[in-house]
């Protein structure tokens, strides 16, 4: 005992550590010939073995499980040459220490409390190391998801890093996850640890196909909670799903419930075979699928703020009938033309184009055809140019053609010979067919003004001049 006390007091030791110095005098004082240290999980109530000395017996873990029946504070538990000593300290079970020997009714009573405190006090500090241990991971597991999360642009990029998050955080050697649409139907998979060719077969599998026909979907889903299988074997899974694909013998699957409903399903797990999940697995699945849910509905209100950003400002740069940019967007897109113009030297055309005949169009046929012939005529121009060229509706049947091609006058007037060519092509509305022309002005940078907005009253002023000439193009003199 004073060697024991000594080596304690000095080191931390494992409980095998503790076993492997008893043993010796053990089995002179008893004739100790096998001993087992069962360790209790609080909170599941199960007895894994974690440390041995000798042959394990085939009903070591029944015996042991006789002290239970017996009162907290009497003496061991005795079955034929086999003695069950229960390990406890303040007031707590943690453990089970089971010896087998010829002469264990030679051990003291002062012996064998000496060693049951030795043994629970080695197992209560251990639990405390590793409840500090999975505190420590679990908080940096879900801290660093958060982080990463909290800066995901869509909800695939923060379903992808939660499926990195669970492999982390379970040390899995695979993780996979499905989303699914407003129908139910999976229509995104994302895997880590796989192969491409492998993860390429899954997508083939599961991408379309209805979520439900999943068991360990409809568990998940139906429960709100993680499920834990330690032996795919014993489980009913998907044929082709995630379990089947990655040929996992063991896996958790966590449900993704964000405040829209289930979106998806993480699954991760081992292909080397069984795996005993404890109550902490169970305990971070929760939190990470909480988590989960959280950065991805996070990520889908960003997602959706910056379509709508989008959308406000196609629309302030952009004509809603046409659907070409409008006069803001030329300006600005003008102004810039300008000044890289200006840096590099080069030369811009700038056309402004009236279309002929378009009132009789709105007067004989009506307005809708008049905002479909609009339409066509966007469709026909944006079609002819060039990019970065740039075909703009200033309002009404105005339109614009800024040509970037360090154009000279004779290929800015080409341009706009070729599009009153086209435009002349009969257009067809409601079955009628319609045919109009166009008035375009034109002005060159440099040569008849530097400043952009000259630039399109030259322009606007060589259209009429086209107008009054019965269309086709006019180049500012």
């Amino acid at each position: 005992m004073a060697e024991l006390v000594g080596f304690m007091t000095k080191d931390t030791p494992s409980v095998q550590h503790v076993l492997d110095l008893m043993t010796p005098h053990l089995r002179e004082l008893a004739g100790l010939t096998a001993a087992t240290v069962f360790e209790l999980d609080s909170e599941s109530g199960l007895m894994g073995a974690t440390a041995q000395f000798g042959e394990p017996g085939r009903r070591d873990q029944l015996v042991a499980g006789k002290v239970f029946r017996a009162a907290a504070g009497g003496p061991p538990v005795v079955s034929g040459q086999q003695m069950a000593i229960r390990l406890r300290i303040g007031g707590q079970t943690v453990g089970v220490l089971l010896l087998t020997g010829d002469l264990l009714a030679e051990l003291r009573q002062d012996t064998i409390s000496t060693v049951a405190l030795h043994f629970a006090t080695t197992l209560q500090g251990l639990f405390a190391e590793k409840a500090r241990q999975f505190v420590a991971h679990t908080s940096s597991t879900i801290q660093e998801l958060f982080e990463k999360g909290m800066t995901a642009g869509s909800v695939e990029e923060a379903a992808e890093l939660l499926t990195h998050s669970c492999a982390t955080a379970f040390r899995t050697e695979h993780a996979a996850l499905h989303l699914i649409d407003n129908d139910g139907r999976i229509r995104y998979v994302y895997g880590v640890g796989c192969p491409d060719e492998r993860l390429g077969t899954l997508r083939e599998n599961l991408v379309g196909k209805s979520a439900i026909e999943s068991p360990v979907w409809r568990s998940t889903v139906e429960s709100g909670e993680p499920v834990l299988v330690g032996n795919t074997a014993t489980a009913k899974t998907r044929p082709g799903g995630m379990a089947q694909t990655l040929e996992l013998g063991s896996f958790i699957a966590m449900p993704l419930m964000t405040g829209f409903g289930p979106v998806g399903m993480v699954m991760c797990g081992d292909s080397s075979g069984a795996r005993e999940w404890t109550a902490r697995d169970r305990i971070l699945a929760q939190q990470l699928a909480a988590e989960g849910a959280l950065i991805m509905d996070s990520a889908r209100m960003r997602e959706a703020n910056r379509q709508h950003m989008q959308e406000l400002t196609r629309q302030a740069f952009h004509d809603s009938l046409t659907g070409l940019p409008n006069r803001k967007a030329l300006l600005d897109r003008g102004e810039q033309a300008v000044e890289i113009a200006m840096a590099t030297g080069t030369r811009l055309g700038l056309l402004l184009l009236d279309l002929n005949g378009f009132k009789q169009v709105n007067d004989t046929i009506g307005h809708h055809a008049g905002d479909v012939l609009l339409q066509l005529v966007a469709k026909r121009l944006d079609g002819l140019i060039r990019k970065p060229d740039l075909a703009a509706r200033l309002g009404g049947d105005e339109f614009s053609v800024l040509v970037t091609a360090n154009p000279d006058e004779a290929g800015a007037v080409r341009v706009g010979e070729r599009i009153c060519e086209r435009l002349r092509e009969p257009f067809q509305i409601d079955g009628r067919s319609v045919q109009i022309g166009a008035s375009i002005g034109v002005s060159l940078f440099p040569r008849h003004a530097i400043d952009f907005g000259v630039l399109m009253q030259h322009a606007d002023a060589s259209m009429y001049e086209a107008k009054r000439g019965g269309g086709g193009v006019h180049l500012t003199p």
